[in-house]
C-alpha cells in the first residue's frame, strides 16, 4: 500500500513538488496524533505560532510547542523567521507533502508497524473531517459546487493485481489534472480535496 497526503493545490510545478518520503526514522517522530494534526494545519493554513495553532485545535500552548519542537527535530517543521515578531516564533511546513511506501509497510519491526498504524488512523480521521465539513458548509457554495462535488462509494470483486492497476490509473487521472490547474486568482476557482480509498473487504457477498 502506497499513501500520499499532497496540500499542493497544482499550481506548483511539479519539478519543485516537495513531497517527503518517511523514513522508519520520521516516521516514528510524525507517528502522534497531535503531530500530525499540527503538521496538516500547517500545510492548510500556512505558519502559525504554537498559540495560533493551539487556539485552532483545542489544545494548550505547552502541548503544541513540545510537538512543535519534535517535529523539527525529525524535520517535518523549521522556524518561519520572516512571521515573527520580537520573541514570537512562527513555524511553518518544510514539505508540501508525506508519501509512505510499500518498503515500510513490509517491516517487520512491531514498533514500527504501531507508528505505521497511529499515521494511518490519523489521515482516515483527516479525511473523514473533512467531508464532515463540507457536508455542513455545502450550503455555503454555490450551486455550481454543490453540483460538481461527489461522494460515492463502489463495490468490485477483484485480485490484487487488478486492484493495484485500478489505484494506479485513479492517481495518474488525478495526475493528469495538474497541469490544468488554474491560478488562485481566477474567479470562482477553490482548493480542490481528492480522496482515494482502495482496499480489500471480507464481506463474502
Amino acid at each position: 500500500m502506497s499513501t500520499l497526503t499532497d496540500m499542493t493545490d497544482g499550481t506548483t510545478d511539479p519539478e519543485s513538488r516537495n513531497i517527503h518520503t518517511l523514513t522508519p526514522r520520521s516516521l516514528r517522530g510524525l507517528a502522534h496524533p497531535l503531530r500530525i494534526q499540527l503538521l496538516t494545519s500547517l500545510r492548510k493554513e500556512g505558519p502559525a505560532t504554537a498559540s495560533q495553532l493551539a487556539d485552532r485545535l483545542g489544545e494548550s500552548s505547552g502541548a503544541t510547542s513540545y510537538h512543535l519542537r519534535q517535529l523539527a527535530a525529525h524535520g517535518f517543521v523549521e522556524d518561519a523567521p520572516e512571521r515573527g515578531k520580537g520573541r514570537e516564533r512562527w513555524w511553518r511546513s518544510t514539505h508540501q507533502g508525506t508519501r509512505l511506501d510499500e518498503s515500510l509497510m513490509a517491516d517487520p519491526d512491531p514498533a514500527l508497524r504501531g507508528a505505521i498504524a497511529v499515521y494511518l488512523h490519523e489521515v482516515a480521521t483527516v479525511h473523514a473531517s473533512e467531508v464532515s465539513t463540507w457536508i455542513g458548509t455545502q450550503h455555503d457554495w454555490s450551486k455550481e459546487w454543490t453540483e460538481s462535488s461527489d461522494l460515492s462509494d463502489y463495490t468490485l470483486r477483484l485480485t490484487p493485481a487488478l486492484t493495484a492497476e485500478l489505484g494506479g490509473k485513479i492517481n495518474e487521472l488525478i495526475e493528469s489534472y495538474r497541469p490544468l490547474a488554474v491560478d488562485q486568482d481566477t474567479p470562482g476557482s477553490a482548493r480542490v480535496r481528492l480522496h482515494t480509498h482502495v482496499f480489500p473487504t471480507h464481506s463474502t457477498e
